[in-house]
């Protein structure tokens, strides 16, 4: 069973940087994805961006693409969300989440959390000034 434990959130002015990471443990990742989602007060949660820690291919929610990069450390169980250009709207608790999905269904899954079957308790993004 996977277990994943985020990092790294915190309050941010407008324009800031954050980098949350989601670290794994009882399972190696290698033939995982890795998903980031949030979920803002009222609203549902909303995929952001995955990775797949077999070959590296990414993905990106629109609302993010450019701002957002997610990376992988094999050797650490790891995956990382570094955060540029936060804005307002960018404010969640946002979670990861590891699920192994075959391969010509990575790009659609990586935008539906309902397909992650395991989670972390997420952390808190607050971009306020």
């Amino acid at each position: 069973q996977v277990q994943l434990v985020e990092s790294g959130g915190g309050l941010v002015q407008p324009g800031g940087s954050l980098r949350l990471s989601c670290a794994a443990s009882g399972v190696t990742l290698d033939y995982y994805a890795v998903g980031w989602s949030r979920q803002a007060p009222g609203k549902e949660r909303e995929g952001v961006s995955c990775i797949s820690l077999s070959d590296g291919d990414t993905n990106y929610a629109d609302s993010v693409k450019g701002r957002f990069t997610i990376s992988r450390d094999n050797a650490k169980n790891t995956v990382h969300l570094q955060m540029h250009s936060l804005k307002p709207e960018d404010t969640a608790i946002y979670y990861c989440a590891a699920e192994i999905f075959p391969k010509a269904t990575f790009r659609s899954s990586c935008y539906r959390p309902a397909d992650f079957a395991s989670w972390g308790q997420g952390t808190q993004v607050t971009v306020s000034s």
